[in-house]
């Protein structure tokens, strides 16, 4: 059973992402509906692989007729290595997006209309039927050191013709100055910034600091390090963070 002290008013919340580039996020309108302070602080960042150490990879980009982006990191790592090693990406490369938001934010690089773009819902099977006629092409998975099993997995089961393409590493950020810092709770959303957690504050002990974990390898990460997942999701009720930090302030701030 939790202690009481755990199930105390919650007043602050630290969401270990990136600082949203929109006023519109729905943390803001959380810190706003229930009177909460909410900081956002990215426990991890994203280096790129420079060319030289690509190069060591024996990966010849001219060899590959599709490119499937994971993420936005992935597109931007992809078109940044291209121009390091002085190669121009065809006309007739054909891209394969997890979600609209990356094939939108190719326009960052190329004409979007012109080009073959392909987008899903949100996970490689959103894209089976697609990939399916396309299932001739050499494609490149650019990805990171902690690429996500899920897409690699999809795309050796159904046989396809992959090279994955470690182009940026995931690297755990100085949080040095959180030393001393207390909130009500934490919010994490990889196994990546759990580790960046113990990196920075080996003796890290919960206490009374509420966690919320997104995915179940965040939580299956929280669980080894024998800490307690207060707000898991995402679940039913609340398919987003956002939902259930909302529905855990609704049962304690009463």
């Amino acid at each position: 059973m939790q202690s009481e002290a755990r199930k105390r008013k919650v007043k602050s919340i630290l969401v270990t992402l990136p600082k949203p580039e929109s006023e519109k996020s729905p943390y803001y309108d959380l810190a706003k509906k229930y009177n909460v302070k909410v900081d956002f602080r990215s426990f991890i960042h994203v280096e790129g692989v420079p060319a030289k150490d690509f190069r060591k990879e024996k990966v010849n980009l001219a060899d590959y007729t599709a490119v499937i982006f994971t993420s936005r990191n992935a597109a931007d790592h992809f078109f940044r290595i291209c121009e390091e090693m002085r190669y121009e990406v065809p006309a007739d490369m054909k891209y394969f997006c997890l979600s609209e938001n990356i094939a939108l934010y190719l326009q960052k690089y190329i004409q979007y209309r012109k080009r073959k773009i392909f987008f899903g819902k949100q996970t490689a099977a959103d894209l089976a039927e697609v990939l399916k006629k396309n299932a001739s092409e050499r494609f490149l998975y650019p990805c990171s050191d902690v690429a996500t099993e899920e897409t690699q997995k999809f795309l050796q089961e159904n046989g396809y013709n992959f090279t994955p393409a470690v182009l940026f590493r995931t690297v755990c950020s100085d949080l040095s100055d959180l030393a001393n810092v207390f909130y009500d709770i934490i919010a994490f959303f990889s196994p990546s910034s759990i580790q960046s957690l113990y990196k920075n504050f080996p003796d890290f002990e919960q206490n009374n600091t509420r966690i919320a974990a997104f995915g179940v390898s965040t939580q299956k990460a929280i669980l080894e390090r024998n800490l307690i997942v207060d707000i898991p999701a995402p679940s039913p009720n609340a398919p987003s963070m956002t939902m259930a930090i909302e529905q855990y302030i609704k049962m304690v701030n009463k």
